[in-house]
């Protein structure tokens, strides 16, 4: 009878979680399982921090919208408020580009909404 050798499934999975775990610190990078638990973590944070980041771009865009804004006599506010009731559709983001990169442009914008 041929000798079954076992566990290679079990040995990759291994492998491959320890793969995932590279860069961590201390035991975390090389201990089977402590490195389970922590790619647990570790994912879970991902997932959340995906959503968040959203939120933390959106963020920054308004505040240096706002203060590109402040600088040519207009508030935030008044300046989305303008942008939708002339039917102006720049997001956030590339406003937010304008404004540190390209001032004139930005400059032209507001005065369409004034």
């Amino acid at each position: 009878m041929v000798r079954v050798k076992r566990g290679t499934t079990a040995h990759r999975r291994r492998k491959n979680v320890l793969k995932d775990t590279k860069g961590f610190r201390w035991g975390r990078k090389s201990k089977y399982r402590l490195a389970k638990d922590a790619l647990r973590h570790a994912w879970e944070y991902a997932f959340r921090d995906r959503k968040a980041n959203k939120r933390n771009f959106r963020r920054a865009w308004q505040v240096s919208i706002g203060a590109a804004a402040t600088t040519q006599g207009l508030n935030y506010s008044t300046l989305i408020h303008g942008l939708k009731k002339n039917n102006i559709q720049i997001d956030r983001k590339i406003l937010a580009e304008l404004a540190k990169n390209h001032p004139t442009i930005f400059q032209k914008v507001i005065e369409k909404v004034k």
